[in-house]
């Protein structure tokens, strides 16, 4: 296996080669400069969805959401926590699938909330419903 992982920049979308035992370190883009970690989810859309899926060594830990849902409100925070916890060894993002209907029927999401586990390109795993931190990141953490 290669020492340095392929890491897409959450600000400007770009492809970072990042040294595997510097991971932790976090480290800048090469590109735009920005935190590659910011420990928080990023917004994922039908610009850069692909990108982060298919480029990023890391897997890719996708909440498909919709605004007026309930559970998926009250997740929120919860998916907050999780990002703080799960960087940099997984990225978390987010897909209102009320403004990318596309993405939600490419994935065939029928429920939501919905996660879904990427890693370069595959999906690894899919869960239904809301769930608290300690199950999320318990969940998560058998694809990292």
């Amino acid at each position: 296996m290669s020492d340095a992982l392929h890491i897409v920049c959450p600000n400007c979308d770009s492809v970072n080669r990042v040294p595997r035992d510097k991971l932790t370190a976090g480290g800048k883009c090469g590109k735009c400069g920005r935190p590659l970690f910011t420990g928080k989810p990023l917004e994922l859309h039908a610009g850069n969805f692909d990108q982060h899926i298919n480029k990023s060594d890391i897997p890719v830990l996708v909440d498909f959401w919709a605004p007026w849902c309930g559970p998926c409100r009250m997740m929120a925070p919860v998916f907050q926590q999780a990002a703080a916890q799960l960087e940099p060894y997984m990225r978390l993002g987010k897909v209102n699938t009320e403004q990318e209907q596309q993405l939600a029927a490419r994935y065939g999401i029928r429920s939501i909330p919905t996660l879904a586990v990427f890693k370069r390109g595959q999906e690894l795993g899919r869960q239904a419903g809301a769930m608290d931190l300690q199950n999320l990141v318990r969940w998560a953490k058998q694809f990292g």
